[in-house]
């Protein structure tokens, strides 16, 4: 189809998957949907000016009220000095010229001259650049705007209303946890064995000829999880999102059945209390559990408790992820011991320590120090990038 006036030579595509890119990167929230809606608008509304694109696109790729003040910064750095094609000059300008890639979100390109003209009009050789691959574009975009830009900030600050939100992202990513390939099948047609039976049985109805072979796969389904978290009082600033995510673990799926631990002086199971469909609930029995909450910090002893009946046997061939900045009143010697069993019965050990994500940390702490060797992930999980770098490494294992 012709493209509109405005945009003559621009390969619609490409224009608004780029200007999507620019807007994710700026913290806009554009729905999966939106690219696509955005090219329906242009071919049906036909812009001649400026001002039609922008209600365009504002029509399209704008759904919440918050974003308003993103999606004007990320407009106006676009197209502020593009000049429109309607103008002659322009045209004999931009006649057979590929201009440059759009700007960063939020500021202009200074670097060199600006080509005149409305950007892509060729497509670019790269969609994704720098800032469209950086770390608020690796957060889901089902994330409200005013979240997603602040990825790189530690949970300590954000409100309580902010980390309820972020604990229902968190119960949509459990989908990323680790799998294991069991001894048993399931039909797929892209599969490298061939189910004899299922072969045969199809051959009935083409006078026992096989004319379509039957092909299995080995079944999947996902791993245990454990996941151990430290509440003592240097954990503190980290608790409410730890638990979000303890919520998010201990919500039991089909072939999916996590479990949850919390520790400070002693070890608490909170698998039953966490797995509430209500995260006010679940959280306040949680509170009211650990009634050790923010005091002492026994580590060690926690994880060989662990180890002892009758939650020993919940470790075989799971993931365990402890979460703790591995300060300890006991010896580190207590730690490598259980941690050298539990390496034994695990499938993988991730330690999370927030404190991680300090420029220039070193395990200085003997219990932190003790650890290390035996850890499969080492990981600061302390902010939404954290996050998510945390679940794409699952999804790796």
């Amino acid at each position: 189809m012709t493209a509109p006036a405005l945009l003559r030579g621009v390969d619609l595509a490409a224009f608004a998957a780029a200007l999507v890119a620019r807007l994710r990167a700026g913290g806009v929230a554009v729905a999966a949907s939106g690219p696509a809606a955005f090219v329906a608008a242009m071919r049906a509304l036909v812009p001649t000016s400026r001002t039609q694109l922008y209600w365009a696109a504002r029509l399209a790729l704008v759904n919440r009220v918050e974003d308003l003040g993103a999606f004007e910064a990320v407009f106006e750095a676009v197209f502020a000095d593009a000049v429109l094609p309607l103008d002659p000059v322009t045209r004999r300008v931009q006649r057979g010229v590929a201009t440059s890639p759009v700007p960063a979100a939020g500021r202009r390109d200074d670097s060199g001259p600006q080509p005149d003209g409305l950007p892509w009009t060729t497509r670019p050789p790269a969609l994704r650049t720098a800032d469209s691959a950086g770390d608020a574009a690796a957060v889901p975009d089902v994330l409200p705007s005013r979240i997603v830009a602040r990825a790189e900030e530690p949970f300590e600050k954000f409100d309580d209303a902010d980390l309820r939100v972020i604990g229902r992202w968190l119960e949509r990513a459990v989908a990323l946890w680790p799998t294991r390939r069991t001894l048993r099948t399931e039909a797929n047609r892209h599969g490298k064995r061939i189910d004899l039976r299922a072969t045969m049985r199809g051959a009935r109805n083409t006078g026992w000829e096989p004319v379509m072979l039957e092909r299995t796969r080995p079944r999947r389904r996902r791993r245990r999880v454990v996941l151990v978290c430290d509440l003592s009082r240097s954990m503190q600033p980290y608790a409410a999102i730890y638990l979000h995510l303890m919520r998010a673990t201990a919500l039991r799926q089909a072939g999916f059945h996590p479990e949850v631990f919390a520790f400070s002086t002693t070890l608490t199971r909170l698998t039953p209390v966490m797995a509430h469909r209500s995260p006010e609930t679940a959280l306040a029995r949680a509170n009211a559990k650990v009634t050790d909450r923010y005091g002492g910090t026994h580590l060690g002893g926690s994880i060989a408790e662990l180890l002892a009946p009758p939650h020993g046997a919940a470790l075989r061939g799971a993931v365990v992820m402890i979460a703790s900045d591995g300060w300890d009143s006991d010896p580190p010697e207590i730690l490598e011991r259980a941690l050298g069993r539990l390496k034994r019965r695990a499938a993988h050990l991730v330690w999370l320590n927030p404190r991680a994500s300090a420029p220039g940390f070193q395990p200085l702490a003997g219990s932190m120090a003790a650890a290390l060797p035996y850890c499969d992930l080492f990981l600061p999980a302390h902010s939404l990038t954290g996050l998510r770098e945390l679940f794409d490494a699952l999804a790796r294992l």
